[in-house]
């Protein structure tokens, strides 16, 4: 997976930082999944090595102006491009109808669909919120001062590698027969023969995961959705000293991201969504949020707008 932040400020944008967006580009494809849309998100594209004719999907935490105000537009010049074949989005129940006024009152038309998911009821349940052979997307409800949701990524566990070496030795002929070795499956040679991929796998290699946690304040859902991930992308819109309005408007500080991502075991956590007033000329600066949360969860890193991260699995994943 490869994560590339497009905006990392909260509520406004800065000199340095756009408002929030950010794209997950999943293992093998070259689709590009779209997390919030803040005011902008298609000029950072165009300021990127992204393109917006890739996007697939796009997930809406919550229906806050600094996540979604940059949606409409976003849309509108895809379809100006001509080069969508549909999009999914998932968010809120208000986002259809968000988006459906937006384009209705502007007389846009698109070119091509949009497939609209709420995700309430399967962040309730618990329950899948979307599914293929290689990934699924679970969502959970947040803490803030209107209904938001955090996302989680899963890549599915992926067959051993497959030792081509010991299938030849066996004098196995190489083409469909391969495949359904490294699948795992048990195959007929035509002369009666019968082998079993286990016998040619190594070890089932586990999945990469990443979970995208913003707007919300401390809250036990965060941590469960986030056990084990590979990275946590978590909101750290106040330092430490401002915990008192951190409860107040439903946001987190730089300690209690790193506290939830200690407690759910991530990997690694990279902060977002940080407050305008934190600056290097400041009394805090965003250095300063950094070693708060680190002194928590050492395994911490600051986002900024254009970082690009290839995600890995953590290495002592079994």
């Amino acid at each position: 997976m490869q994560v590339t932040f497009l905006g990392t400020s909260s509520g406004v944008p800065t000199l340095t930082r756009n408002v929030s967006a950010m794209v997950l580009k999943p293992p093998q494809r070259s689709d590009l999944w779209l997390f919030d849309c803040g005011e902008g998100t298609q000029h950072q594209f165009i300021r990127s090595n992204l393109k917006l004719s890739q996007i697939k999907k796009i997930f809406i935490t919550h229906m806050h102006g600094d996540h979604i105000y940059g949606l409409p537009g976003l849309l509108a010049s895809i379809g100006l491009a001509g080069s969508s074949s549909g999009i999914e989005l998932y968010g809120p129940e208000p986002l259809e109808n968000y988006i459906d006024a937006c384009l209705y009152n502007s007389s846009s038309r698109l070119a091509y669909p949009l497939k609209f998911h709420k995700v309430e009821n399967a962040a309730i349940k618990k329950a899948i919120l979307f599914e293929d052979s290689e990934l699924e997307v679970k969502a959970a409800p947040l803490k803030h001062r209107i209904p938001s949701f955090a996302y989680r990524v899963n890549q599915k566990s992926r067959p051993g590698r497959f030792d081509i070496e010991k299938a030849k030795s066996q004098r196995i002929p190489p083409g469909p027969v391969y495949a359904a070795l490294q699948r795992g499956e048990e195959v007929q040679l035509d002369d009666g023969r019968i082998f079993s991929g286990k016998e040619f796998c190594g070890p089932i290699r586990p999945g990469i995961s990443m979970v995208y946690c913003t707007d919300t304040v401390y809250t036990e859902s965060a941590v469960e959705i986030s056990q084990k991930a590979d990275l946590l992308i978590h909101e750290a819109t106040y330092a430490y000293q401002e915990t008192e309005m951190a409860y107040q408007r439903g946001h987190s500080t730089a300690t209690m991201a790193a506290q939830i991502a200690a407690k759910a075991n991530v990997n690694q956590l990279i902060l977002t969504h940080l407050s305008p007033r934190y600056t290097p000329a400041n009394e805090t600066s965003p250095n300063d949020l950094l070693n708060e949360a680190k002194a928590i969860f050492p395994n911490t890193q600051l986002a900024k707008d254009f970082l690009q991260i290839d995600l890995k699995k953590r290495c002592n994943s079994s």
